[in-house]
C-alpha cells in the first residue's frame, strides 16, 4: 500500500536565513474568510523576532487544527511573539473594492498595524504590492513557515469569534456553525431568509437569493 507523505511542519528556516542576511525581523501575514460569502475578511501579521525559536510543537496551518487547538495556540502565539496584529475588512468593503483588492488591503493594514516594523514580509500565496519593505509570497506558506502559520491561526480565531458574535446579532443564519462559508445549510437558509447586512452582495449565490418573497 502506498504511503502518504506527512504534512510539512512549519519551521523558521526561511525566517532565519533572511535574518542572517540583515533582513529581519521577519513578519508572516495571512488572511481568513476569503472564500466566505458572509462576514468580514480578517488578516493577521506575526513577528516572532530574530533570536528565540518559538516552542510551539503543535503549530500548523489553521485549517489543519481543531477550534480548541487553534484557540490554545493563538494565546501561545500572542505570548511568544514580538508583535501580533489583526485587522478586518467588512462585507460591504469586500463588495465595494472587489475581493482581491480587499484581501491585499487587509494584508497591508495588518502589516502596518504591527508595533514592530518588519524588515521583510512573507505572505501566503499572494504577492503584496505597496509595502515599504521587501517581501515575497510563498505558496502554501501557512503549511511551511512558522510566522505565516501563526498569522493564519490569529486570523482564523478572530474571524471565528466575530462570526459567533454575528450569529447572535442575526439569528437564524447559522453563522456560528458555518462561519459564513457557502455550505448547503447556509445556502438553504439564505434562499429562505434572503441576505443579511453581513452577506457579500457581489457573490453570485448571495445575489441570487435577494428575491425572497
Amino acid at each position: 500500500m502506498a504511503q502518504h507523505s506527512a504534512r510539512p511542519i512549519p519551521d523558521r528556516y526561511l525566517e532565519q536565513q533572511l535574518t542572517s542576511q540583515g533582513l529581519g525581523p521577519v513578519a508572516g501575514v495571512d488572511e481568513a474568510g476569503r472564500g466566505a460569502c458572509a462576514g468580514p475578511l480578517v488578516a493577521a501579521a506575526v513577528i516572532f523576532g530574530d533570536n528565540a525559536v518559538p516552542v510551539l510543537p503543535h503549530l500548523r496551518d489553521s485549517k489543519q487544527l481543531s477550534p480548541t487547538r487553534r484557540q490554545q495556540l493563538a494565546a501561545e502565539i500572542v505570548d511568544q511573539a514580538v508583535s501580533v496584529a489583526w485587522v478586518t475588512v467588512d462585507a460591504a468593503d469586500c463588495d465595494r473594492w472587489g475581493l482581491q483588492a480587499a484581501n491585499l488591503t487587509a494584508l497591508r493594514q495588518a502589516i502596518e498595524a504591527l508595533t514592530v516594523t518588519p524588515g521583510y514580509v512573507i505572505s501566503d500565496g499572494y504577492a503584496i504590492d505597496g509595502l515599504s519593505m521587501p517581501s515575497r509570497r510563498v505558496i502554501r506558506g501557512d503549511q511551511q513557515i512558522a510566522c505565516v502559520a501563526a498569522a493564519s491561526i490569529i486570523a482564523k480565531v478572530n474571524r471565528d469569534r466575530i462570526m459567533i458574535d454575528l450569529d447572535r446579532q442575526f439569528p437564524g443564519y447559522g453563522f456560528a456553525g458555518h462561519k459564513g462559508y457557502g455550505t448547503l445549510a447556509h445556502q438553504s437558509v439564505l434562499e429562505r431568509l434572503g441576505p443579511s447586512p453581513q452577506h457579500r452582495m457581489s457573490y453570485r449565490n448571495v445575489a441570487k437569493a435577494t428575491r425572497v418573497g
